[in-house]
């Protein structure tokens, strides 16, 4: 009777073209059908061009391969090559072998690839619009000169390093030292959560700076004596993301790979308020793929002998999806123009972070539920873009503290912190 109960153990899970023929897996991707409003006409040739150059790289390289990254929370390194013959690292950067995109054209890039995978957006996020611009923001000549180049080929690969076990949303109030020595500076700290970190080579590392309590920002390198990275394990989203645990012990760091152009965390901020731009086009991506996945599938499965697209609550639904995606497009779209214009404010930013997350919430739940049982499978996309919402809802700024930055712009007001009453009762208690 053993032996009859584990006969079929440790078998081989079943294709799931064969297991479920009715439907096609997400890694054949289907084609666009959510660009309801067009907005490709809004877009110049060379933005259309990007995305379409993008599109067709994430639908033919990445969605037949990513699954089985991402289950095995691995990331895919044999896409590197071929993401650096995309040309869009470095993004907005122009000179030292960037492509100088608008930052449109960077957006929808970083979408397009979200659409078909979130983590390797991210992956590109945090080398480009983070590590990269901080470089190309706050860097010297010579460090441009240094870095840019390899980093743009993809050659090398950084990481940004801001967020620490302590100090999340309140980043500006981070614990990592840095203290003047000869010759340079010695980093002593812990980071966390630093995607890229486990495999980058170059390390872009904030520090409060003990002679001035200034935040500063510096260059580190793999290998540097006293460096110590490990990976997050057990994480339920973008799985193929490397985020690690950064040790600083001792760290030496010479003067010549401190930032000059960080001096306070308002420089910081001058970094994430670009990035933030990009950040919240990735949303838009990911649903754009949620609904294309949704799309075909009812379109592919029958029940009571009719597809499910003839169904008026799945109609309902698709009119919900597709509305958040349109709305969230313009805003995108007219938040990036803001930038272009020099009009582009920390609120507005941070309005649209926060805003797209949380319509892209919508979506892909809305989705799960037109799957049904398929909707909790890797296989059809929804369920991994469903996981992988859930931390860009919360990095780069939490949809709170996002709302919490318009807040403060529309009113003049600053509640991010307790009111001293609330501070003494929670003391107390």
């Amino acid at each position: 009777m053993a032996n009859d109960r584990t006969s079929h153990l440790g078998l081989p899970a079943m294709d799931i073209s064969q297991a479920f023929p009715q439907a096609t897996p997400a890694s054949k991707f289907p084609p666009c059908v959510s660009d309801y409003f067009q907005l490709d006409a809004f877009l110049t040739p060379e933005e259309r061009s990007i995305r379409k150059k993008v599109r067709e790289f994430a639908e033919t390289e990445i969605a037949p391969i990513i699954v089985k990254y991402w289950e095995r929370a691995e990331f895919p390194f044999e896409l590197v090559p071929k993401l650096a013959n995309l040309k869009v690292s470095g993004a907005t950067i122009k000179g030292y072998g960037c492509p100088g995109l608008s930052i449109l054209g960077s957006a929808l890039a970083l979408a397009e690839v979200a659409r078909v995978d979130a983590s390797c957006s991210t992956f590109l996020l945090v080398h480009t619009c983070l590590a990269m611009l901080t470089i190309s923001m706050c860097g010297s000549e010579d460090q441009k000169t240094k870095y840019l180049p390899s980093l743009a080929r993809l050659d090398t690969i950084s990481c940004w390093a801001l967020t620490e076990p302590n100090f999340g949303s309140d980043a500006s109030s981070l614990n990592t030292t840095a203290t003047k020595v000869e010759g340079g500076w010695k980093l002593n700290g812990q980071k966390r959560w630093i995607g890229n970190s486990t495999f980058a080579d170059i390390l872009v590392v904030f520090a409060r700076n003990t002679t001035t309590n200034q935040i500063n920002g510096f260059i580190l390198k793999k290998g540097t004596p006293g460096l110590r990275v490990t990976k997050i394990e057990n994480k339920i989203g973008l799985r193929c993301v490397q985020n690690g645990d950064i040790l600083l012990k001792g760290v030496f760091v010479a003067n010549e790979d401190r930032l000059p152009g960080i001096d306070s965390f308002q420089d910081t901020s001058k970094v994430l308020a670009v990035s933030r731009v990009i950040v919240s086009w990735q949303p838009i991506g990911i649903a754009m793929g949620v609904y294309d996945i949704c799309h075909r599938y009812l379109q592919e499965r029958k029940q009571f002998g009719v597809s499910l697209n003839s169904f008026q609550i799945s109609q309902e639904k698709f009119a919900r999806m597709l509305g958040n995606i349109q709305a969230m497009n313009l805003m995108g779209w007219r938040l990036c123009k803001l930038y272009d214009d020099g009009k582009m404010t920390p609120g507005h930013a941070s309005l649209t972070k926060a805003w797209n997350t949380l319509k892209a919430r919508e979506v892909v739940s809305l989705g799960r539920e037109l799957l049904g049982g398929n909707g909790i499978l890797t296989d059809f996309l929804v369920a991994k873009a469903f996981c992988d919402l859930e931390p860009i809802y919360s990095y780069e700024g939490t949809y709170e503290v996002n709302s919490l930055v318009t807040g403060r712009e529309v009113t003049g007001i600053a509640s991010f912190k307790a009111p001293p009453a609330r501070k003494q009762l929670t003391a107390k208690l």
